[in-house]
């Protein structure tokens, strides 16, 4: 594993333990040119994914980038963060099974907010948001109101 500070190409593995979820192994690493620590994380990949964009780009499925929108829209809210990272590893984990080498990304947006609507309405709605792209308040306020009446009753 090369090291991020001086780029040297050895490093030892100095402790490795599961994470709290159990899908990655996290390991402390030193590199043998610096000794400067560090941490990676070693995940299972069942298969490559390539995500099909609405105008028909694709590019590889990058799970930083699905872990960074759900920390966008779950900001400040009262959400462990082990239960966010739990998500990620759930949606991944469909995507890898679903025996499909591609996925839509509105597939991808479907997953996150029917595992947002479980864990935080204000996580979801602010998702919602970006993903359904309202254009007017009217939207935005119609789809808060069925959110609304779904928690209250």
């Amino acid at each position: 594993m090369r090291c991020p500070f001086c780029g040297h190409e050895d490093s030892q593995v100095k402790d490795s333990r599961p994470t709290d979820d159990g899908a990655a192994i996290r390991r402390r690493r030193q590199c043998e040119g610096c000794a400067a620590r560090f941490t990676t994380f070693e995940r299972i990949q069942l298969r490559e994914l390539t995500v099909v964009k609405g105008d028909g780009r694709r590019e590889p499925f990058e799970r930083d980038k699905l872990t960074r929108s759900i920390a966008v829209a779950a900001r400040k809210r009262p959400i462990e963060p082990v239960r966010l990272e739990k998500l990620v590893s759930g949606i991944q984990r469909q995507l890898e099974t679903a025996g499909e080498s591609e996925v839509t990304a509105s597939r991808i947006g479907e997953l996150v907010m029917e595992g947002l609507k479980g864990l935080d309405s204000v996580a979801y709605i602010r998702f919602a948001s970006v993903y359904r792209d309202f254009s007017e308040a009217r939207d935005f306020e119609e789809f808060a109101g069925a959110v609304g009446e779904v928690v209250k009753g």
